[in-house]
């Protein structure tokens, strides 16, 4: 096949420098285990299992197969006012893995959904107990938390706010961000201790300003994914918490990137030992071939909502999507989670985790313009000194070169992230970061 096989004058490609790809086109044609087909046959390794969906490596037949076998008895079913077996039983699959009392899934379709549902849960909780004047939002600088309004509002990436910022909700703050460049620029597998306290701020500034009881919920990632895998320090979501419950503050924790297997836990916050009030989840609980995304609440926050004073006619949350709950979505769902358990694959993410965090260390330390490396869980960062009155130009042109070479890698800025699906080999990591390193050394 041959580029003149399809045709570009329609598709308008999101999150990417189109009139630079019409010229350069990267375009896969089909995908296997760990690595993609060109058009033109070359093979690439998924190195970012697809922006972060493809635990389990593509083309499951198990998978595959739940979503033909749905299609051929439930193709549908909306879930307003009816639901389908599917939708119940992923429910229960998904809230079984979930930390703490977890219990309730509120289905929509992605990440960027599933942060707008939180925030709108979160106000109408605090309506149903009384206390609706909690209406101020409080995220984190360089936080992400999708591309719908809500999600950027209380997110903190400057190229969202810089387009968008006019139009956000308007009670809304931001924490500091998570990382320290000078004294932590190199972390290997463990959350770096700090000698300051990073949430000072927000209880010595942005709280007293707003006035605690004012406040609807906190929201922040674990692990800063899409900005470039930064990591808070030691203790950080666990105080977090803390500073939530004093002041009856919802804390939701967006996992969309770290859920399901990332962290080689269930989900980041088993391995911090921290249960939100709402968790956010998208990205791999389907292995990418199907959107799905939801929120999972706190049976208070269910139960408070079903004991508000209100006919039992009546919707208690007005909120919902065409396809919430979509039967051949859940379908992959349950297959998908059937294959993680079956094969081990969240253990194996984090035994591989470290052979990557190890790779990326003993390599790029010494590199020209790496100015910090950042390794936990199944994914890593390295991070390059801009081109001077060009940001992004180094990341953009290495994230080239290594495709051209037979990688995918993420290009987050002048930051290069590798995460690839949880059944990669030591051989794959060895053939991503070596390539990853020249490019490096080439556009030095």
């Amino acid at each position: 096949m041959s580029a003149n096989d399809f045709r570009m004058d329609n598709q308008w490609l999101p999150f990417t420098a189109n009139r630079h790809f019409r010229k350069d086109p990267r375009v896969f044609v089909a995908a296997d285990g760990m690595a993609f087909t060109t058009y033109d046959g070359k093979k690439v390794i998924d190195g970012v299992s697809s922006l972060w969906c493809v635990g389990a490596g593509h083309n499951r037949r198990s998978i595959n197969e739940a979503i033909k076998k749905q299609l051929d008895t439930l193709d549908y079913a909306t879930a307003f006012q009816v639901s389908s077996d599917t939708a119940f039983r992923a429910a229960e699959a998904i809230a079984t893995l979930a930390p703490g009392d977890l219990n309730k899934v509120l289905f929509c379709n992605s990440g960027s959904e599933a942060a707008d549902t939180a925030l709108k849960l979160a106000l109408a909780y605090h309506r149903a107990r009384g206390e609706g004047h909690r209406t101020v939002f409080i995220g984190r600088e360089k936080g992400y938390h999708g591309v719908n309004f809500g999600g950027m509002s209380v997110g903190g990436i400057p190229g969202n706010r810089k387009a968008f910022g006019a139009t956000f909700l308007p009670r809304v703050d931001h924490m500091r961000f998570i990382h320290d460049p000078v004294k932590h620029p190199y972390i290997h597998g463990e959350f770096p201790l700090w000698d300051e306290d990073p949430l000072i701020e927000l209880e010595q500034r942005i709280l007293p300003l707003h006035d605690p009881s004012n406040v609807a919920a906190i929201i922040v990632e674990p692990i800063a994914g899409s900005a470039g895998w930064y990591i808070p320090p030691k203790g950080y979501l666990q105080k977090l918490r803390a500073i939530c419950d004093q002041h009856g503050i919802l804390l939701i924790v967006d996992e969309v990137i770290t859920g399901f297997g990332r962290m080689g836990a269930n989900f980041a916050c088993d391995l911090l030992g921290v249960v939100p009030d709402m968790l956010n989840f998208a990205k791999c609980v389907t292995n990418g071939v199907i959107p799905l995304g939801g929120v999972i609440v706190r049976d208070k926050i269910y139960d408070t909502m079903m004991n508000a004073p209100a006919p039992e006619h009546a919707v208690e949350f007005f909120h919902g999507y065409t396809y919430s709950g979509h039967p051949v979505a859940c379908a992959a769902a349950l297959a998908t989670l059937d294959v993680y358990q079956r094969e081990g694959l969240f253990a194996r993410a984090d035994q591989m985790g470290k052979v990557l965090g190890d790779a990326f260390h003993s390599t790029f330390k010494g590199l020209p313009n790496v100015i910090g490396i950042r390794s936990l869980g199944l994914a890593a960062a390295v991070e390059l000194a801009p081109i001077a009155g060009a940001p992004g130009k180094r990341g953009y042109d290495i994230f080239l070169d290594c495709f051209h070479k037979g990688a995918l890698v993420r290009p987050a800025g002048d930051v290069l992230v590798i995460a690839p699906p949880y059944i990669v080999e030591s051989s794959h990591i060895d053939t991503l970061v070596n390539t990853l390193a020249d490019a490096i050394r080439a556009h030095a």
